[in-house]
């Protein structure tokens, strides 16, 4: 019998498909879970800061409270980060969290939300959380085509997304050509810039994109502690922009949804410039070490600013698949893009050396 409960917009929600957990691929093929590499959801290798542990640590005695609802030391630790005022930050649980809000604060039912072929799989999810019209802009070299999407919005769009760098794919768009893409934006449609792999930039193409918030009263930046940060399992994000937006985040904010361990361990993280510096430094040796051994075996990829590579492990709708299960059988998980348009490739992240080298081996043998 068909489900009739609910709008039929929700009804018609592909749930979002997480990478597989190290201990399910353990039971699924009776493997140790210990033997087990798992590159499939862009964590950092490293785990959590030292930093972070040691403030959660502090932060333990007070669990049997409330977090702090406005999370005033995060928010005020941020603020100095940014140079913005703290009225200019919401939080969320992840920054997930973040555009999910951003959906139900500024578009109704009905309204157009514009973003990429082959971006981030939320903004599908939270245009159609709010029975809102998606409009796909074709991709442009696996990337952000600026001057379609910016034809593509209509009288009734509401919010744009971009993805810089982009997930899946791994594609960079240039400082001068976002901006000049904000100033073609129409006032009433609000644009989120959703960096959360900026870190794993190179010095030279980071830029302060918080600057342009004070430009663009209807530009949104969201950020994140789960990639660069090593906090995945916590999920702490947050946006900066001028209050009228964030006003109206907050009125629809969840009171509590960054937690107690979640706040602390975010300040210390933000602060830990060491663990910034060495992860940057194990991305950047390991993109080569995947590269260098995707051109040895004739493999297209898409050049990545990301801490993943999307890499055509196949010509057929099968191939994704087929290679992906293989891996999986010798316990390697990556993550398969199928569900992004995608079938032939597989996304994969940068691990530590060990990690990387045992994922190349394996990908020979399911190759052969």
């Amino acid at each position: 019998m068909p489900n009739q409960f609910g709008p039929e917009y929700v009804r018609a929600i592909a749930p979002y498909q997480a990478g597989k957990p190290i201990a399910e691929v353990a039971r699924e093929f009776g493997l140790d879970e210990a033997s087990i590499v798992k590159l499939a959801s862009n964590e950092n290798p490293f785990g959590v800061p030292e930093s972070s542990k040691q403030a959660m640590a502090a932060a333990v005695a007070d669990l049997g409270r409330y977090p702090d609802a406005n999370g005033f030391e995060l928010k005020a630790a941020l603020s100095k980060r940014y140079d913005v005022p703290a009225d200019w930050i919401t939080l969320g649980n992840g920054s997930n969290d973040i555009l999910e809000i951003a959906a139900h604060a500024f578009v109704q039912g009905g309204q157009s939300v514009v973003y990429s072929q082959y971006s981030f799989a939320v903004y599908a999810l939270a245009t159609q959380g709010v029975g809102a019209r998606a409009i796909v802009v074709p991709a442009k070299a696996y990337g952000h085509d600026l001057d379609a999407m910016a034809a593509a919005i209509s009288d009734d769009t509401r919010l744009v997304f971009i993805a810089n760098p982009n997930n899946p794919t791994g594609t960079f768009i240039p400082a001068a050509d976002i901006e000049a893409f904000l100033q073609r934006v129409p006032a009433h449609v609000i644009v989120v810039l959703d960096e959360a792999y900026n870190e794993f930039l190179a010095p030279g193409q980071q830029f302060e994109s918080a600057d342009w918030v004070r430009k663009y009263p209807n530009l949104m930046v969201s950020r994140t502690f789960s990639k660069a940060y090593g906090l995945a399992g916590l999920r702490v994000g947050f946006a900066i922009a001028q209050p009228a937006l964030t006003d109206l985040m907050n009125r629809i904010r969840q009171p509590f949804n960054v937690n107690s361990l979640a706040q602390a361990a975010a300040i210390a993280a933000l602060n830990d410039k060491h663990f910034l510096e060495q992860g940057a430094k194990n991305n950047a040796a390991g993109y080569q070490q995947f590269v260098e051994a995707f051109d040895e075996l004739g493999l297209e990829y898409v050049p990545s600013y990301g801490n993943f590579v999307l890499v055509r492990v196949g010509d057929d709708d099968q191939a994704g698949a087929r290679v992906n299960l293989a891996l999986l059988k010798q316990g390697v998980i990556v993550r398969p893009v199928g569900n992004y348009g995608l079938p032939q490739w597989l996304r994969i992240s940068i691990g530590l050396p060990r990690e990387n080298a045992i994922f190349l081996a394996a990908l020979k043998k399911a190759l052969a």
